[in-house]
């Protein structure tokens, strides 16, 4: 029996209600939801691995109901707690959550608490809250700075943690995991759920979830909801792309798929590209104007809610979009999902696939659009790797220190701690299982004083020791931590109104201060004219004139994924094989497609078989050139493109200049290199790695850029007011972290938040595990070292990428990519 078990005799919930309620509504259960209300009863936590849309909400919720309708009449206070990673769901949840408790006459009363509730009901619920409450990670810790927090919490019968494989990887998952642990603290009869569709390492999303404590039950599902995958093809390679990630050259056939009756949400990769296929889209099809939106994360919420609601009464025929409607939102209507560019990972597609029928037991599909030639590969690859099921893990993040310090402020507002107790209590959640008394007695001394290095400064005081309990006394103190809770960081940005005071969203403040007065550009849909910046909001008037001018979002790249990356490499060896044999009845469409190109590359080079790793060198006007493709990601590229530099030069001195994308990565060297001597399975050792890879790059400024995050996050500089957080709380930010971050360098350069620095650098900018099985991968695998005299088509991109970051013209740039191009045709 787990901890979390309830003792023999404990009355039994009323399932038959929720059947029946069930029957009512023309639905049966599925035997997972079965096992999930049967699973609760007995005690047990755990996780629901469920395809979307299949049922995972009511598999959680209803037996946590089911429980608290038994006892209803004299249930006070909350009892279940529903969390939700985005707030923009917390309404439709919230519908989802009451319809049974208003059907079945339940005296239970629901609502949500997020950053767009009103004032007025937080002031309701500082006094009392909900039977049922719908919240933030954010929301959830601001909860918990209340003084009252171990009473409020004290009768919690359920968490449902909805969507756990989107928090799980990042430290607002930490920032979960550690409220978690304290709601088990305040309540040790607890039962934690959650809810995930897509994850490959469910047994340590489970213990992730329930914390060291309890021994997880998964749930999954015997509910087949079949992933089918198809594209639309170019009609010819001829004049398609090789480079290149917008995809307007496929705007013809898109078009001729696409029909507003049948409603569709067409997913992009980037709010950039969301906001050019949309201007597109309306002024090849004015007459679908009113029935054709836009929805990205930077548009105004009324908006997005706007659209939203279209979506499901039918008013809106199709939604072009970002990740912004990825998760949880509920759109039955939703019959077509057209995925534009490569999805970059197995899970990500299967995620917005998901978003198509979104109904139990209906199969969901989506049609994929390559932007250039190598996504055919890349579209091929994703198709075998669902039909797999090799689908990307997700691992939690390992002890943020940043994390912990704020939790310390949040439980010490909440009440106060016991600094014996709170380690205890912190070593229950997964993430800080290892956490030393030395980290958190070092944390501690953070909060209280600063740390050793920044004691002087009284601000830095924040936790006093008060009547043997750690506690926050100073009023400022608090109201700046609830001001700034959260883990969620990002570029300054600026809010965008018309000049009568309608707001149209935010954007990057970055864009805005490269504008000149009078300059068009496209956001939100439509083509506005810059007027000037006032306050910290920069004001538009309607755009009379044509650009070609969107907002470029900073971090929105994504580089594939290494359970995509493996199944490339597996298709690119099976076109090779066609081609090589001249048989290619078996091959899927895209592959089929594709091979006019693998044909040229075999002309040019070779075509690298999966357990072979390709590199090309190649002499031209501007030096001596290396062109590696080990097919790993343009993060990972980026690494060893780093790395190499560094290690090569050591061998020889030299300068070396790289350009890198997900297919592979080029070293250019003004003198020439005896590239084809030093590459060895040597070169690609992993010894050293995390010093060889800072040594490689501006570790310094690069550390410095990631410890502005970590230095909000564990509160060393305040972020800003809710509203204010714009240019000027922007700038502040920068200089004040940038300051305490040379302070610390240069009188406590030990400094364990130092240290997390350099460790998130490692893992953001080349993801350092899997650079290190990369390497392992590439030192194993069988060298193909060719000389070339001419670009080969896997070289075109990485050509592509280094002209773009030239100051050539974009119509340059297009000019002698398609010269080349059509070159290789020609040699056919």
């Amino acid at each position: 029996m787990s901890k979390t078990q309830t003792k023999p005799g404990t009355k039994r919930s009323t399932l038959p209600r929720i059947r029946a309620w069930f029957a009512s509504r023309g639905w049966k259960p599925h035997a997972f939801q079965e096992e999930a209300w049967a699973l609760f009863a007995q005690g047990h936590s755990g996780l629901i691995l469920v395809p979307t849309g299949s049922g995972k909400t009511y598999a959680a919720y209803l037996g946590a109901l089911a429980e608290l309708g038994e006892t209803a009449p004299s249930a006070r206070g909350l009892r279940i707690l529903y969390i939700s990673p985005l707030r923009a769901l917390s309404r439709d949840i919230e519908s989802a959550l009451r319809s049974p408790i208003e059907d079945l006459g339940l005296p239970l009363t629901i609502e949500s608490r997020t950053g767009d509730t009103t004032s007025t009901v937080k002031g309701r619920q500082r006094t009392s809250l909900p039977s049922v409450l719908v919240t933030t990670p954010e929301s959830l810790s601001l909860l918990l700075t209340h003084a009252d927090a171990a009473q409020k919490f004290s009768g919690l019968q359920a968490v449902i943690v909805d969507e756990w494989h989107e928090l799980l990887s990042s430290k607002r998952g930490s920032q979960v995991e550690l409220a978690l642990a304290r709601l088990r603290h305040f309540a040790p009869r607890l039962r934690t759920w959650g809810l995930s569709a897509t994850i490959a390492n469910a047994d340590d999303a489970a213990r992730a979830l329930v914390g060291t404590g309890s021994n997880p039950s998964i749930v999954r599902a015997p509910v087949d909801r079949p992933v089918h995958v198809d594209s639309l093809l170019p009609g010819s390679l001829k004049r398609f792309p090789w480079a290149g990630h917008m995809g307007l050259a496929m705007l013809d056939e898109v078009l001729a798929f696409l029909d507003p009756s049948i409603p569709t949400l067409l997913f992009t990769n980037t709010r950039s590209q969301a906001e050019k296929w949309f201007h597109a889209i309306s002024m090849r099809r004015p007459d679908w104007e009113g029935r054709v939106a836009l929805h990205h994360g930077s548009i105004d919420r009324d908006e997005r809610e706007r659209v939203e609601a279209g979506v499901k009464s039918g008013s809106i025929g199709i939604v072009v979009c970002t990740s912004s409607l990825d998760l949880g939102v509920d759109f039955a209507p939703v019959e077509r999902v057209v995925q534009v560019g490569s999805p970059k990972g197995v899970a990500r597609l299967m995620q917005r696939a998901g978003r198509a029928r979104h109904r139990p037991g209906e199969p969901c599909a989506v049609t994929c659009v390559p932007t250039n030639a190598l996504e055919l590969l890349e579209i091929a690859a994703v198709r075998s790797a669902i039909d797999a099921r090799a689908v990307e893990p997700r691992d939690p993040v390992r002890q943020p220190l940043d994390v912990l310090a704020q939790h310390m402020v949040t439980v010490a507002l909440g009440g106060g701690f016991n600094a014996d107790a709170l380690f205890a209590e912190v070593r229950t959640a997964w993430s800080f299982r290892d956490l030393t008394r030395e980290s958190f007695d070092w944390t501690l001394l953070l909060v209280t004083k600063g740390g050793t290095t920044l004691s002087a400064y009284e601000r830095f005081h924040k936790v006093e020791l008060v009547d043997g309990l750690y506690r926050v006394p100073n009023k400022r103190v608090a109201q700046m931590h609830r001001l700034n809770v959260g883990t969620i960081t990002g570029p300054s940005t600026i809010e965008l109104r018309y000049v009568n005071g309608r707001s149209l969203g935010h954007i990057e403040d970055s864009f805005i201060g490269r504008l000149h007065e009078g300059q068009h550009f496209h956001f939100a849909g439509q083509t506005l004219r810059f007027v000037g910046v006032q306050g910290d909001v920069a004001l538009v008037r309607p755009g009379t004139k044509q650009t070609n001018l969107t907002p470029i979002w900073g971090g929105t790249r994504l580089p594939i994924s290494e359970s995509l990356s493996k199944a490339v490499r597996v298709a690119l060896e099976r076109a090779a094989h066609a081609v090589e044999t001249g048989v290619s009845d078996d091959l899927p469409e895209e592959l089929a497609a594709f091979l006019p190109m693998v044909a040229a590359q075999a002309r040019r080079s070779v075509v690298p078989a999966a357990n072979e790793v390709l590199f090309e060198l190649y002499a031209s006007r501007d030096g001596y050139r290396l062109l590696g493709y080990p097919f790993e990601g343009r993060l990972v590229h980026a690494g060893l493109a780093s790395l190499l530099s560094l290690r090569l030069g050591r061998t020889r001195p030299a300068t070396f200049t790289s350009t890198f994308n997900d297919y592979g990565f080029e070293l250019l060297c003004p003198s020439e290199y005896p590239f084809a001597e030093a590459l060895t399975p040597e070169l690609f050792t992993r010894e050293r790695l995390a010093q060889d890879a800072l040594e490689s790059v501006n570790s310094a400024e690069l550390a410095r850029l990631q410890f502005r995050e970590i230095a909000r996050v564990s509160g060393l500089v305040f972020q800003g007011y809710p509203g204010a957080r714009t240019r000027a709380a922007g700038r502040h930010l920068q200089a004040s972290s940038g300051l305490i971050y040379d302070v610390l360098r240069e009188f406590d350069p030990d400094h364990l938040l130092l240290a997390q620095a350099r460790r998130e650098v490692l893992e953001n900018q080349f993801e350092q595990g899997r650079l290190a099985a990369a390497l392992e991968r590439i030192a194993s695998s069988t060298f193909r070292i060719v000389r070339i005299d001419k670009p080969s088509p896997l070289a075109l991109p990485l050509i592509i990428e280094r002209l773009n970051a030239q100051t050539m013209s974009s119509e340059t740039v297009e000019a002698r990519l398609a010269r080349m191009q059509a070159e290789m045709q020609a040699e056919a």
